[in-house]
């Protein structure tokens, strides 16, 4: 076991140094990690999420763009020679950036550096793709948002929550007016070389950096990158009728400025998960909530803000409310202050989840994707250090601080039956 433990330990700090810095290359942010692994990926970042948007729903069809015609390769030659290399494209859209991806063997990182960066640097934006594609992929998307109670929930708490900016949404209006123009202008303002990083795993940060260099050599470049007015929070209610999937309510909470450690070892401290699989677990709330429901922490750090919550879900509405009570009551708890023995846990299990997202590409793109395009720090050891800061009463005062302000309700489903805010005791 202590053998296990100092690997574990030995792979953090090497994962730590690895993310040292975001270096830049030609104007470009470029982050790399190396594990000796088979295969590698190569995820570019562009600062181009929904709350830069110009428009509603035109970062959704800027996404949904990716991988089309380029002046090097067409949309069908683009996936060809992909599969010739046995690689795997994706594109995914959050709030602050638009992630383009390739996972491949290692070595093939050439052609896919290559690909990735043409559509940044020369795509061509067809009326007839756009009009024969990318609008029915716009649609699927807000269609499976609104039929997803879970991803509709929180949507619409940004919304609340935020209002402009990160309150906007990632899913287009059902009924919109995007055009093939709306798109080619937001491309323009947010294809720079400022808006925009690069991260690599399974790949050399000297090597990712040349073939950066060398792709992004004719890309324009510009004085200022995007940006939007600091963030504020607000909060509010909202009740939606739902007649798909569970019943669900999001009990959410926002702060403004640097994502918060405490909130990080909150989400820990409250999540019903079990450390053993098909055991209960010991929290509170795990203990606490009746059958047949689910309570699951959400925790959302941003560049400039967070969003903190509890997501409950059943399949019927009297389940629900007695499973938020438990919630809300365990969130109070935590107000009044943890024993060590259980901060120290919480602090534990928030350390583990940040490793853990060091695993994998997904894991590392949400958390470090922000901090790449800021140029910060993006080491394992800032995180950790930031936790071992916390004690009792810092711990406290964050959390009674975060229910001070006005929550953040969401109810999806049957909005006759579930319950208002204040029959959970917010």
């Amino acid at each position: 076991m202590l053998a296990a433990r100092a690997s574990t330990a030995r792979n953090i700090q090497r994962i730590a140094r690895s993310f040292a810095t975001a270096v830049d290359t030609a104007g470009v942010k470029v982050a790399s990690v190396n594990y000796n692994q088979p295969t590698s990926s190569v995820t570019v970042l562009v600062k181009a999420g929904s709350r830069f948007e110009t428009k509603d729903g035109v970062a959704n069809a800027l996404k949904n763009f990716a991988f089309k015609s380029t002046a090097k390769r067409s949309a069908i030659g683009t996936v060809r020679e992909s599969e010739l290399y046995g690689g795997v494209l994706s594109a995914s859209l959050g709030r602050e950036y638009l992630a383009l991806s390739a996972e491949f063997l290692r070595g093939d990182e050439p052609f896919f550096v290559d690909l990735l960066t043409s559509f940044i640097t020369s795509a061509k934006f067809t009326r007839h793709e756009f009009e024969e594609y990318v609008l029915r992929l716009i649609e699927a998307d807000t269609e499976a948002a609104v039929e997803n109670p879970t991803s509709r929930a929180i949507d619409v708490a940004h919304s609340l929550a935020f209002r402009s900016g990160l309150g906007k949404s990632l899913f287009a209006p059902a009924h919109n007016s995007l055009t093939v123009a709306d798109v080619k202008a937001f491309a323009s303002s947010s294809f720079t070389k400022g808006n925009v990083a690069v991260l690599g795993t399974g790949i050399d940060q000297s090597t990712l950096s040349s073939l950066v260099e060398k792709a992004f050599a004719s890309a324009p470049s510009a004085s200022t990158t995007s940006s939007t007015s600091p963030t504020s929070y607000f909060g509010g209610e909202t009740r939606l009728q739902s007649h798909h999937g569970p019943q669900t309510v999001f009990i959410g909470f926002g702060t403004t400025g640097s994502p918060s450690a405490s909130l990080a070892a909150l989400s820990a401290h409250l999540s019903p998960a079990p450390s053993v699989k098909w055991s209960k677990g010991i929290s509170s709330i795990a203990t606490g909530i009746p059958e047949g429901t689910s309570v699951q922490t959400v925790y959302l750090p941003y560049s400039d803000a967070s969003l903190f919550g509890l997501l409950v879900q059943g399949s019927t509405a009297a389940g629900v409310k007695e499973a938020g009570k438990v919630a809300v009551q365990a969130l109070k708890a935590s107000a009044s202050g943890l024993k060590e023995e259980d901060l120290k846990r919480a602090i534990a299990k928030a350390k583990f989840n940040a490793a853990s997202a060091s695993d994998n590409r997904e894991g590392l793109v949400a958390a470090l994707g922000s901090k790449i395009l800021g140029g910060s720090d993006v080491t394992l050891e800032s995180s950790f250090s930031s936790l071992d800061a916390l004690n009792t009463s810092t711990f406290s005062k964050a959390t009674s601080s975060l229910l001070a302000s006005k929550p953040t309700y969401v109810v999806v489903g049957d909005a006759h039956a579930l319950p208002f805010a204040d029959e959970l005791g917010l």
